[in-house]
């Protein structure tokens, strides 16, 4: 796929990207149950990883140079419904943005294919 093609440009691009991440986390520190995950995080650090990372995934032109997955959630004791929660706030920012919905479940489908590195058992 050349990058004329990639998912990356197909949503936008960067500015589509930071406006997703943005409205994603905005979702994600406003629910109760995931403030825990967040304390004492660098929310800009972590803001700037998440662009990172989609735009990485979606074939911009970045690579992701953050922890891999399971360092990156390490001892944080994530659980699988938390994992869907925040999941489900990546597709309501993904569709709230004007992603299309083949595009979205492009990008959720890398997503959810990182659940076993995330997920503490």
């Amino acid at each position: 796929m050349s990058s004329a093609d990639s998912l990356y440009t197909k949503i936008g691009g960067r500015e589509a990207v930071e406006a997703v991440v943005s409205d994603f986390y905005d979702r994600v520190f406003e629910d109760p149950n995931l403030k825990p995950y967040f304390e004492g995080t660098d929310k800009d650090a972590l803001y700037a990883h998440q662009v990172q990372f989609i735009s990485a995934v979606t074939g911009g032109p970045v690579s992701y140079d953050g922890d891999d997955m399971q360092q990156a959630h390490e001892g944080m004791g994530i659980t699988e419904e938390d994992f869907d929660r925040v999941a489900t706030y990546l597709a309501e920012a993904l569709e709230a943005n004007g992603v299309a919905e083949d595009n979205a479940e492009a990008i959720l489908g890398q997503v959810a294919s990182l659940k076993p590195e995330v997920v503490e058992q």
